[in-house]
């Protein structure tokens, strides 16, 4: 008899309620746990487990089933009706792992879900931007981290949220997260680092314009200067990436200006990795090739211009390049025809 009063399945509207109705339960649960509500809770959390899975399997499809528009657009637009995002993320981090990690899918997803051929998510992170300030503290928390790192670069695909954070405060915590003890949340910050300087090319020429001289000075003293060799070869290559974007031309000629960013390239060369030695050879032939050289960087070429020669003459890497090779035959010309009279600073 049982199976005849199977309940009805909840609608993708009617899930979405249920799930905010679980939260808002184990939210408050969280700060007043009686021991004769403990049950209960786990039954909730129980609860709230599958509608997180079933919510996600609506999103993704199921045996390779494509999911359906429809329920999906329905889905999308109950979480933003009384936003039911911002209260999943603030209870992240009070969900189990796999919960957290099938709840951070969700949140992703639905930032790519196209209502009406719109993009709404964009719509909502221009009303709710402050939902970005729970996001990045998340690498100061080792259970949260990658979850929030997840949905916080998701989130920076759209050029709202990228400005939002290069021009805060908190953007100069990403110097400290990047070198994060623990591996996986340092290369998650690092990751998001480069996608917040290198995905959106106007917005990032006017950050690094405007922050110039703060910016590349944590940069080189805390990154490039760094005693960990993953932070450096990480930094070293995103500096590369910046400077040889040609949106960011403006920045490069100022970078490749000063005396001090060389000799800490010359450093990086000298380094017994070859990975690093590679990255830094990139920036540094900015440097040689730069037609306005300062005086003082045209010195110290000609001074170390016998060292340099033999170095960059015996410098080779693992693999057949021949845009390395060109670019190495290129700063040994430049160098060797340096004139060490010159006054002016131009070549």
């Amino acid at each position: 008899m049982k199976g005849l009063f199977k309940s009805k399945p909840r609608t993708p509207a009617e899930l979405v309620r249920y799930m905010r109705e679980l939260l808002i339960f184990i939210d408050r649960g969280a700060q007043t746990r009686e021991q004769k509500r403990e049950k209960q809770r786990e039954e909730k959390v129980s609860e709230l487990n599958k509608c997180i899975l079933e919510i996600r399997t609506i999103l993704y499809g199921i045996d390779g089933a494509e999911p359906v528009s429809e329920a999906c657009a329905q889905l999308t637009l109950e979480f933003l009706k009384e936003d039911t995002i911002r209260l999943l993320i603030v209870c992240l981090p009070k969900l189990d792992l796999g919960a957290r990690q099938n709840a951070t899918r969700v949140i992703t997803n639905l930032s790519r879900q196209r209502v009406n051929s719109r993009l709404i998510a964009a719509e909502y992170l221009e009303n709710n931007i402050d939902v970005i300030n729970i996001l990045i503290p998340g690498y100061e928390d080792s259970e949260i981290a990658l979850s929030y790192g997840a949905i916080l670069r998701e989130y920076i695909r759209y050029q709202i949220v990228a400005r939002y954070v290069l021009e805060s405060a908190q953007m100069k915590k990403f110097f400290d997260y990047v070198q994060n003890p623990t591996f996986e949340i340092a290369s998650d910050a690092a990751a998001t680092f480069k996608e917040l300087l290198t995905r959106h090319k106007s917005t990032v020429a006017e950050f690094l314009s405007k922050n110039f001289d703060w910016f590349f000075r944590e940069y080189n003293s805390q990154l490039l200067q760094s005693p960990n060799y993953i932070t450096r070869r990480h930094a070293v290559k995103l500096l590369g990436d910046m400077l040889l974007d040609r949106s960011n031309s403006a920045v490069m000629i100022r970078y490749v200006s000063s005396l001090d960013n060389m000799r800490i390239l010359m450093n990086l060369l000298r380094e017994s990795n070859k990975a690093i030695q590679l990255e830094s050879f990139h920036v540094f032939k900015l440097f040689v090739a730069n037609q306005n050289k300062p005086p003082e960087i045209v010195s110290i070429l000609v001074t170390n211009r016998n060292k340099l020669l033999r170095f960059f003459g015996d410098f080779n890497i693992d693999k057949e390049d021949d845009q390395f090779e060109a670019d190495k035959a290129q700063v040994i010309r430049e160098i060797t025809n340096l004139n060490p009279q010159a006054d002016d600073g131009v070549q």
